[in-house]
């Protein structure tokens, strides 16, 4: 499409203004129409979020997101941005990207009356549609509104009272765009009160200005429920100006989760050809954070963001990666001792309760690894913990008794040739395997293998003691005596 460059050329084209709701309502019909997914990229909400999103923008509502930290509230808010048209047309020269059929500020109206169809045209591409505050104590009403500028006054010489003295705040300069208040709580409340107007009649009022400015704008909030009683709260009144409030979630299940950490990983291609991640720790990085989400040493009311999974998922490949090049190896393949290498993301993505304040962050991070192989461990294999209450003999006694007399050594660093050769040892263990596993790859045995005695230890059925980067693995009865 050829863009009008005066005003003339504009008319002549049948172009016709709308207000952005229309816009984005008129284009989100388009791409239902065809099939296609909006909010694309945004995983796990299809049928709960993403439905009540199209609701509200058919409705031409504005729209607050409710929910905890890590639950891709702003991403959301950024992906609006392709409910827009490519391009706008806009009086050249207006502050406030104003419509030529539609001037709002003195300024605009003088240019319109003075150049009539000759008024030049620029055309604002939709990604210069989008503005995003993060809320804070100290934003003021000039801030968002604007006040009068008395340096911009002096400069060209204006009374005060002039309107062109006015500098205007972030939300006339979003005219005819997205605008996204990030956590709204935190913003004081006489500071939200300054948004009554804009939201109700869609103007705004400037403090000792006879101006009122009809602006074009979709709000987006975003907050976290926690802020309503630690830090503030949405005040009562705009609440209510708020059409569509929307509630957003944590991935209800592992494989949406996996998606998600895949997606957003920061993983380098010399990372992803040197390191392989079998499915198992795939599927355990993800419990870490479910679990995680269940501890009752963990503040739920903040919750447990998905970048916990996201950032474990960089720290295992990282771990793996330093041990290959550590051996001069060309390849490897995670372990269970690389989750070792998740900690630092867990300690860091979590809020403790006193309990877990007492424990220490370091020991809730352990608790969280070993019940996530509990966990995870009984989706393949006996529990051995039901298994003890029965007369008939356990499937994991000979693997004990073989520690009666033996104990392994693991070293975090160990070569991969290492690492498998001291495991497939371990006979009992390795028959165990195979019968509960028959169709088990062999490259796949070491990883499994370690991941059983992980889990025996954590059933108390053997030992284990971490030292140094090793693993020592032993008869529980000796181990204690000793």
């Amino acid at each position: 499409m050829e863009l009008s460059k005066t005003l003339g050329e504009l008319k002549a084209s049948g172009y016709k203004s709308i207000s952005i709701k229309d816009e984005m309502r008129k284009n989100l019909i388009g791409i239902l129409k065809n099939g296609e997914q909006p909010f694309a990229g945004v995983i796990g909400y299809q049928d709960t979020v993403i439905p009540q999103l199209q609701r509200a923008i058919l409705a031409k509502h504005n729209i607050s997101l409710l929910g905890l930290r890590g639950q891709a509230k702003t991403t959301i808010a950024r992906l609006m941005v392709g409910l827009l048209d490519e391009f706008i047309p806009s009086i050249a020269g207006s502050e406030l990207n104003e419509d030529p059929f539609h001037p709002i500020t003195k300024k605009a109206k003088a240019i319109l009356a003075e150049q009539g169809d000759e008024t030049p045209i620029s055309w604002i591409h939709r990604s210069e549609r989008y503005t995003e505050k993060l809320a804070t104590p100290d934003v003021s009403v000039s801030d968002l509104i604007g006040d009068l500028d008395p340096i911009k006054a002096a400069h060209l010489k204006l009374s005060f009272s002039d309107e062109e003295a006015i500098h205007y705040g972030l939300v006339p300069h979003s005219n005819r765009g997205i605008f996204v208040i990030n956590e709204l709580p935190d913003l004081q409340p006489r500071i939200q009160v300054s948004l009554f107007n804009i939201l109700q009649e869609g103007d705004i009022q400037i403090r000792g200005f006879k101006v009122r400015l009809p602006l074009d704008i979709h709000f987006v909030f975003t907050s976290n429920p926690e802020d309503y009683t630690n830090r503030g709260s949405i005040i009562t009144p705009l609440k209510d100006r708020i059409q569509s409030q929307i509630i957003t979630h944590y991935p209800m299940n592992i494989s949406e989760s996996k998606i998600i950490t895949r997606q957003e990983a920061q993983i380098e291609d010399d990372q992803k050809s040197l390191v392989s991640v079998p499915g198992l720790l795939d599927d355990m990085i993800e419990e870490l954070s479910f679990v995680a989400r269940e501890s009752e040493l963990i503040d739920q009311k903040s919750g447990v963001s998905v970048r916990l999974s996201i950032t474990a998922f960089e720290n295992l490949i990282a771990t793996a990666e330093l041990r290959a090049l550590k051996n001069n190896q060309k390849s490897t393949t995670v372990r269970i001792s690389d989750l070792i290498g998740a900690i630092p993301a867990i300690t860091g993505k979590v809020e403790l309760v006193y309990e877990g304040e007492q424990e220490g962050a370091l020991q809730v991070a352990h608790q969280i690894i070993r019940q996530t192989i509990r966990k995870e461990f009984l989706k393949t294999f006996p529990s051995p913990e039901r298994l003890s209450k029965r007369e008939s003999p356990s499937p994991y006694d000979p693997i004990v008794e073989w520690f009666g007399n033996h104990s392994l050594d693991l070293d975090n660093d160990a070569s991969d040739e290492d690492y498998a050769q001291k495991l497939l040892s371990i006979k009992p263990l390795v028959s165990f395997i195979k019968d509960f596993m028959p169709e088990i790859q062999k490259s796949e045995v070491p990883l499994y293998a370690e991941f059983v005695l992980h889990a025996l230890a954590e059933y108390s059925l053997i030992s284990k003691k971490s030292y140094h980067g090793k693993v020592n693995f032993n008869d529980m009865l000796g181990s204690m005596l000793s």
